[in-house]
């Protein structure tokens, strides 16, 4: 009989996201007469068409390979040339970030969870609290921590508190570890690192040796100039980070499917003699050997959001999308919630009532206001007595949302 592997085993209930939509399944079941006036605030999935310029790349893609002489077979697994240069000049201007240190894929999710391919055992791995679920899911399955305790801490992880008394910001440890997850704009609580806290991450991670592996998906979404959209703006950060990007939220690409992650050549690894190894030459032989690469037509689309009309029609997705977390964000305010994020990220975090639980809370939003939110506690244990809301949505709906929060909260005399 074929041994399995029994790290899956210590993994806590099901993936959030799944546990979520039983219970809003079950919901329905026993209330069919209000599952048509249900509003998805939960999990972060783009709900706008995709920007004309991508949709069009997209059909002379296909167009292309309708026809023999254009045809395209098997593409580079690193990507196409003519994406990687697009993403360089347009992403990475003037931050020294070469098209061949930029490899594509399906998603950053894919890259956050397949990145520990390359890393051995024994290392020391810090993530913030709360935290996005597939950044310790993903460490379980590989071997990397032991069994969890009540609160759903595993043992093995070094856990960062991200909280309201440091902005949702976490701060480097006191204690050396060897691989650090940030992300800004953060998801789940909206909040953004300053230049100054990005600085003082990369300045830790050069003293101790340490690899920060940065997921910026959310970065299209910064409002505020002042702060760093990518960890490359930081000195010495390609010497000690590697980095996480989407089109999903970019260019609504959820249903679509691409992404990048950016690994520069100054990044290195050691064996367990000391020798130091470039991680790019490692994570382009794991992506050879595991990925035959993005669809030709999806890379001629993602490629379109950098033309000028692209630029612009993504944009106005954003503006949209910004536009729906300010009106979320003054809804929750209006109600005497505690509100993070919205401003530089799609996502707002806000604080339950005094003894609401998280899932307390997205029961009471299910049931009283017919809204799914997502609790915090799904995001580790510090996030609990938080919830996020989702500003992925068309704005009526965000105002009818915005109208039921309302609602839910009566003005006391």
């Amino acid at each position: 009989m074929a041994y399995i592997n029994e790290n899956f085993l210590k993994l806590k209930a099901g993936y959030l996201f799944p546990e979520i939509a039983r219970r809003v399944s079950s919901f329905q079941q026993q209330n069919p007469g209000q599952a048509a006036r249900l509003i998805r605030c939960g999990i972060g999935d783009v709900t706008e068409a995709l920007p004309a310029a991508a949709i069009k790349a997209m059909h002379e893609g296909v167009d292309e390979l309708a026809d023999r002489s254009t045809f395209k077979g098997y593409g580079p697994e690193q990507g196409y040339a003519f994406l990687r240069e697009a993403i360089a000049d347009n992403q990475y201007a003037g931050l020294g970030i070469a098209a061949d240190e930029i490899f594509i894929s399906d998603g950053s999710k894919c890259d956050t969870g397949n990145i520990l391919d390359i890393f051995g055992k024994g290392n020391r791995i810090a993530i913030t609290d709360p935290v996005y679920p597939v950044y310790v899911d993903t460490n379980v399955m590989a071997g990397n921590t032991g069994e969890a305790d009540e609160s759903g801490a595993y043992s093995g992880l070094t856990y960062l508190p991200c909280n309201a008394s440091n902005g949702f910001v976490a701060v480097p440890p006191v204690e050396k570890v060897d691989i650090i997850y940030l992300c800004f704009p953060n998801n789940p609580t909206g909040a953004v690192a300053s230049r100054e806290q990005l600085t003082a991450w990369v300045n830790y991670a050069l003293a101790n040796d340490s690899i920060i592996l940065f997921d910026s998906a959310y970065e299209a979404f910064i409002q505020d100039e002042n702060l760093p959209r990518s960890i490359f703006e930081i000195p010495g950060a390609h010497r000690c980070a590697m980095e996480f990007r989407s089109f999903s939220k970019h260019g609504g690409f959820t249903g679509v499917r691409c992404a990048y992650t950016v690994i520069p050549k100054a990044l290195v690894g050691c064996t367990s003699e000391g020798e130091k190894i470039p991680l790019h030459q490692l994570w382009s032989r794991r992506h050879s050997t595991k990925f035959n690469g993005a669809s030709y037509p999806v890379q001629k689309a993602a490629a379109a959001l950098f033309t000028s009309e692209g630029k612009q029609q993504v944009a106005e997705l954003i503006t949209h999308y910004m536009g729906n977390a300010a009106l979320l964000r003054e809804a929750c305010l209006g109600v005497g919630l505690p509100v993070y994020g919205g401003e530089n990220a799609p996502y707002v975090w806000v604080g339950c009532p005094p003894g609401t639980s998280s899932w307390e809370m997205f029961d009471k939003m299910l049931q009283q206001a017919l809204v799914v939110i997502t609790p915090g506690s799904g995001f580790g244990a510090g996030g609990e007595g938080w919830f996020r809301i989702s500003a992925f949505n068309s704005r009526s709906n965000v105002e009818e949302v915005c109208r039921r929060i309302t609602a839910m909260f009566p003005p006391h005399d």
